[in-house]
C-alpha cells in the first residue's frame, strides 16, 4: 500500500507539472502534502515535516547556489568565458576545433548553470563555425555535451549540490568522483557521438548570430580567468584528496583544507576574487558589481524554491516510514541501489521534463536507501544525475532551446540532442558501477 501511495502521489506531481502547468514548486508542494497525509504521517506533522526537510536543504544549499550564480554571470559579463573559449580554440586549431570546445564547455560550465553556460557560449559556436566553414553540430554537440555533463554530474551546479545534501554525501569526493566520470562521458557524448550525425546540414538561424564580442582590451587575460572560474573546484578538490590521503583531521592541514574547502567557504572565496579580477580590475565599480550580483540572483530564485521543494518530499517519505519499506523490499529483491537510483531518475525524467526536479524526486525517493544499503553515498548522487539528464523529452525546455537555435527538425533534434543526453546518462551509471567496484 505505500508504494500505491507514493506512484499515485508521483502520478498526481507529473499531472500538476506537464498537464496543468503549474509551477515545479507549488506542485512539489502539494505532492508533499497529499504524500503525507495518505502515507498516515498525521495532520500536526505535515507541515512541520515539509519545514524541516525544506529548511535544512536550502540552509548548506542557498550560498553555493546563489554565489555560484554570481561567479558565472560576473565571468560573462567581463568576457571571461569568452577569453577561456577564444583561447583554447587557438591553441587547438581549426581540424581539433571540437576538442577545443568540449574542452572549453567542461571549463566554463563547472562555473555556470547549463542555461548560462549556453546562452553564452552559443554566440561564439556560430563564430567559430562561421569563421572555419564547420558545420554547427560539429562543435555544437561538443559544447552542449560539457555542459550538460557539469550540469548533471558536478558541484556546485544545484542538481547534484542538492543531492550531495541528501545523502549526507562529501560534495569534494563527488566532485573527484563526478570528474573521473565526466572526462570520457564528455568525449563519447559530444566529439565521438558527432561523427553519427555528420549528415545533418544546417545554417546559423537567421537573427540568432550575434555579432558583437568582447575586444581583446576588454578581456582579462587567460590566466586570470581559468583561475578565477576553478577557485571553487580546486579548493573543493584539495580537500577531497586530503581526505583520499587519510590524514589526520586534527591536523593543522585538514583543519585548514576542510574550512575552505566546504562549498559554502570556497565559493565565498572565489566571489572575493572575482569581484576584483572580473569587477574592479576590468574597470567596473561596486555598483555595477552588485548589479551583476543582483540579476544572477533572481535568474537562480526559483531553482533554490523547487530544490528546497525536493528536500521536504524527502523528509515526508523519511518520516512516514516509506523511505525505510522501500529500502527493505529492495534489499529482498537484492537490486542494485545506484542501478535503482539511475531508474527513478530516468522514469521521473521522461515524464517531468525537468532534469532539476527529476534530481531532486528522485533523490528524495532513494535517500533512505543509503543508511540500509551501505552503498557510497557520492556514487549515488552522481547515479541519480546521470539518469535525471536521459534523453530530454520534448516536456525538457532545454529540447526546444538546441532545436531552435540549430535550426533543426525535431526529427534531427531527437538524432542529436536526445542521443547526447541519453549516452551522457548510461556512460555516468557505468561510471558509477565500475568505481562502486574498487570501493
Amino acid at each position: 500500500m505505500p508504494l500505491i501511495i507514493l506512484a499515485l502521489g508521483i502520478i498526481l506531481l507529473f499531472f500538476l507539472i506537464v498537464k496543468v502547468k503549474m509551477n515545479s514548486f507549488l506542485s512539489l508542494l502539494l505532492a508533499c502534502v497529499l504524500l503525507a497525509f495518505g502515507e498516515g504521517l498525521p495532520i500536526d506533522k505535515i507541515f512541520p515535516t515539509i519545514q524541516k526537510g525544506l529548511g535544512a536543504t536550502l540552509g548548506s544549499l542557498t550560498i553555493v547556489v546563489g554565489f555560484g550564480a554570481i561567479l558565472g554571470k560576473l565571468m560573462a559579463d567581463s568576457g571571461g568565458a569568452q577569453r577561456i573559449a577564444t583561447t583554447l580554440i587557438n591553441m587547438f586549431g581549426r581540424n581539433n576545433v571540437r576538442w577545443a570546445v568540449c574542452l572549453t564547455g567542461f571549463i566554463v560550465g563547472i562555473a555556470l548553470f547549463y542555461e548560462i553556460g549556453f546562452v553564452l557560449l552559443i554566440p561564439l559556436i556560430f563564430t567559430i563555425a562561421k569563421s572555419a566553414d564547420i558545420p554547427l553540430l560539429e562543435v555544437g554537440m561538443p559544447m552542449v555535451a560539457a555542459l550538460s555533463v557539469t550540469h548533471g554530474f558536478l558541484p556546485p551546479h544545484p542538481g547534484p549540490t542538492a543531492i550531495s545534501v541528501l545523502f549526507n554525501a562529501d560534495i569534494g569526493l563527488t566532485l573527484v568522483y563526478g570528474i573521473l566520470i565526466g572526462i570520457p562521458t564528455v568525449i563519447l557524448a559530444g566529439p565521438l557521438l558527432y561523427n553519427t550525425v555528420k549528415d545533418i546540414k544546417t545554417d546559423i538561424p537567421e537573427g540568432l548570430h550575434n555579432d558583437k564580442e568582447f575586444t581583446e582590451e576588454e578581456m582579462p587575460s587567460f590566466g586570470v580567468s581559468i583561475f578565477t572560474a576553478l577557485v571553487p573546484v580546486i579548493l573543493m578538490a584539495a580537500t577531497a584528496i586530503g581526505k583520499m590521503m587519510n590524514l589526520p583531521k586534527t591536523s593543522a592541514i585538514m583543519v585548514i583544507l576542510n574550512f575552505i574547502g566546504d562549498p559554502s567557504v570556497a565559493l565565498t572565496i572565489s566571489i572575493i576574487i572575482a569581484f576584483y579580477t572580473f569587477g574592479f580590475a576590468r574597470g567596473k565599480s561596486m555598483k555595477e558589481i552588485m548589479a551583476t550580483s543582483e540579476k544572477a540572483i533572481l535568474t537562480v530564485a526559483m531553482i533554490l524554491f523547487v530544490v528546497g521543494a525536493g528536500g521536504a518530499l524527502k523528509q515526508v517519505l523519511i518520516d512516514s516510514g516509506v523511505g525505510t519499506y522501500i529500502g527493505e523490499l529492495v534489499m529482498q529483491v537484492n537490486v542494485s541501489p545506484l542501478v535503482l537510483a539511475w531508474l527513478i531518475a530516468v522514469v521521473i525524467r521522461i515524464a517531468v521534463g525537468s532534469a532539476t526536479v527529476a534530481a531532486m524526486t528522485a533523490g528524495g525517493i532513494v535517500a533512505p536507501l543509503i543508511p540500509l544499503t551501505g552503498v557510497s553515498p557520492e556514487l549515488m548522487v552522481i547515479a541519480v544525475g546521470a539518469g535525471s539528464v536521459f534523453f530530454s523529452p520534448p516536456n525538457d525546455p532545454g529540447f526546444w532551446l538546441f532545436k531552435e537555435f540549430f535550426g533543426l527538425s525535431v526529427k534531427q533534434t531527437l538524432r542529436s540532442w536526445c542521443m547526447v543526453e541519453t549516452v551522457i546518462a548510461v556512460c555516468g551509471l557505468i561510471g558509477v558501477e565500475i568505481i562502486n567496484l574498487f570501493l
